[in-house]
């Protein structure tokens, strides 16, 4: 399996297998790439109907100038402990922002929210956040206030008196909480709709049948997320209370 930087051939392909509605797999078996190469590639360059190969290659050269040799050494990433491979870190990291991208987070979002995660601290603050990510700080700024409106980050001020941006234990109940309410509200919107198309039409009884659905939706990941919570709080290899430990 070829290694290191897609080439702009192999960016072209990427290309034409997405004009053709291929899966992110399909392209990745065919350039002889682990899918989540081409998922990271795509994501990180206007995603599948954005995508332009001459685009992603630039911006992947600029990207490598802008990174290697401007930055003063020990800035790209956080010191390693616990016997960890760095370039192993920095590619889990590229891996879970493509994640979170997927799942409809913006791509700066999605990077800080991932640089906070794997923190072990949980917390940074925002030069910390600016040094990691190469960015500036509107840009980080930007993405906690978005992220704290979705209830994924909030705001503490340690000792020194500095603003840190803290993702807790329970990020992953927050996260499916407000997904439940999201849920919940495109369920009520469509409601309303009945009553404007009338019940009795096509239309109407669509969107009945999606709001009831919407509901049964948000309810049920609602009351999965509570009934789970226990477990973000459970020490690896402790039995966990919840529907998990009772089979």
């Amino acid at each position: 399996m070829p290694g290191g930087r897609l080439t702009q051939q192999e960016r072209q392909q990427i290309a034409l297998g997405l004009a053709d509605g291929l899966a992110y797999a399909e392209i990745a078996r065919r350039l002889d790439r682990p899918t989540s190469t081409v998922t990271r590639e795509v994501m990180r360059n206007g995603g599948p109907t954005a995508y332009r190969a001459d685009l992603a290659h630039r911006a992947t050269e600029r990207r490598a100038h802008r990174r290697r040799p401007a930055a003063p050494r020990g800035t790209e990433a956080p010191p390693q402990g616990y016997g960890r491979d760095p370039e192993a870190v920095r590619a889990y990291e590229e891996t879970l922002t493509t994640v979170f991208m997927q799942s409809g987070t913006p791509h700066m979002m999605a990077r800080v929210m991932a640089c906070l995660t794997i923190s072990d601290t949980g917390s940074l603050t925002a030069s910390e956040l600016v040094r990691h990510l190469q960015v500036s700080p509107a840009s980080v700024s930007k993405a906690v206030a978005y992220l704290e409106g979705q209830d994924l980050v909030r705001r503490e001020r340690d000792e020194r008196r500095r603003e840190r941006y803290v993702v807790d234990d329970e990020v992953m109940y927050q996260a499916m909480m407000a997904s439940a309410r999201s849920t919940a509200q495109v369920a009520e919107t469509a409601r309303q709709g009945v009553g404007v198309l009338g019940p009795g039409s096509p239309a109407g009884a669509r969107l009945e049948n999606t709001a009831r659905f919407l509901d049964f939706v948000a309810e049920s990941l609602a009351r999965a997320a509570e009934q789970a919570r226990e477990i973000l709080h459970t020490k690896p290899g402790a039995p966990a209370d919840g529907p998990a430990a009772a089979r």
